[in-house]
């Protein structure tokens, strides 16, 4: 009978009106001890105020039903495909969504509602990957910082592709602790092209010298990750580099005269097809012999060789790896005495070499200088604290 009623006062009461009187409604279907033909009464109504011209009334609907599993299906679905910012409100709350539900409402495309489902309190692996892949930049960073959200590597990886030129992106994204060394590189790689980019489009630097900076700024933060990472990333990282085009024989170079022997050694694996363990061998050998061998086979420049061996030849007189400032500094006397070395050889194609090991000469001797002054002001400040100390007592 009250149904009866509801039905015939709805439809000439002011919309605002049928919006609290719907809510009503919801509210007692779900909490209320009704009988079987009430509930269904209800129900019926229920999926009448679907059509009901006034977005007020569905959302009172969609925000009463929203949380509970007791909630009528064909409401549910029918809420959930209405306008975005009532479909929202189910989508974002509602048990009674399969995946493959969720995954279909994120294929429509309409970011509010990526957004919407992004922010569920559990999220299985399957809706983050379909939100990784189609969702929009303000729906992946809420994936990101949904901790209730299950992400695998690979769509980590997708929004690394597609939105990781985004600093907000970026930055949540490097705060993972589960994100793999190869995903680091390629937001680094990511920055520095932004950052070349925005400075030429200021005109602060021609475009070419403002790339040129960015590359090395990007080999030098590649080199620091692959020390800091695990050893079981490194080989990963290397596959990485290679299928983007990054692992040239500069950055190779700049691992070798950093130290980073483990980097320099998976490198060869990766581009020579040689298992570790021989690679390891050659490179460690004393007497010298299998090294050009396995320099041509990896593919590397003939004219970058010398460096390469003369670098070898110190490693093997004194190795430097676990230095005490780690392996992703250059050294600067390894570095000054492979530049000896190939100013010796004959000019032509080592000019772009010498010029290469010039610039890490000037950047080791700038980091070791930085070094030596944060050391000096340190141990002033120390002496400034005991010498207060000392007055104080």
């Amino acid at each position: 009978m009250i149904v009866r009623q509801f039905l015939h006062w709805v439809r000439s009461a002011p919309a605002s009106e049928r919006a609290d009187a719907t809510s009503a409604l919801a509210r007692a279907f779900l909490y209320s001890d009704l009988t079987p033909d009430d509930r269904a009464a209800a129900e019926g109504a229920m999926i009448m105020l679907l059509d009901d011209a006034s977005p007020l009334v569905r959302r009172a609907l969609a925000e009463a039903l929203a949380g509970s599993d007791r909630a009528p299906p064909a409401v549910m679905y029918s809420l959930a495909t209405d306008q975005p910012e009532i479909a929202a409100i189910v989508l974002a709350r509602s048990p009674l969504f399969l995946d493959a539900d969720l995954v279909d409402a994120a294929a429509r495309g309409v970011s509010s509602l990526q957004v919407a489902i992004a922010r569920r309190p559990k999220l299985p692996c399957s809706v983050s990957a379909a939100i990784a892949e189609v969702g929009s930049a303000e729906a992946c960073l809420e994936l990101l910082e949904n901790r209730g959200a299950e992400i695998v590597p690979f769509s980590l990886g997708r929004i690394v592709d597609r939105h990781g030129h985004l600093s907000a992106i970026r930055n949540v994204l490097l705060e993972r602790a589960d994100l793999p060394a190869p995903m680091r590189q390629a937001l680094v790689a990511k920055l520095s092209e932004t950052l070349a980019e925005f400075v030429a489009s200021r005109d602060w630097l021609a475009a070419e010298r403002a790339r040129s900076i960015a590359k090395e700024a990007c080999e030098k933060a590649t080199v620091t990750l692959a020390a800091t990472s695990p050893n079981n990333e490194v080989r990963p990282l290397i596959r990485h580099l290679r299928a983007s085009g990054q692992l040239t024989a500069g950055l190779l170079l700049r691992a070798l005269l950093c130290g980073n022997v483990t980097l320099f050694e998976e490198a060869l694996v990766e581009l020579s097809d040689l298992s570790p363990v021989r690679v390891a061998a050659i490179v460690h050998d004393k007497l010298g012999g299998g090294f050009r061998a396995l320099y041509d086979r990896a593919g590397l420049p003939a004219s970058i060789y010398p460096a390469f061996r003369e670098v070898i030849e110190a490693m093997r007189e004194e190795p430097f790896r676990g230095a005490s400032d780690g392996a992703s500094g250059l050294k600067r006397r390894i570095v000054e005495r492979v530049l000896t070395a190939c100013e010796a050889e004959a000019l032509g194609e080592v000019e772009p070499l010498l010029a290469l090991l010039r610039r890490f000469v000037s950047e080791a001797a700038r980091e070791e200088a930085r070094l030596l002054c944060e050391k000096l002001v340190a141990e002033i400040e120390s002496f400034s604290e005991a010498e207060s100390s000392r007055i104080a007592a």
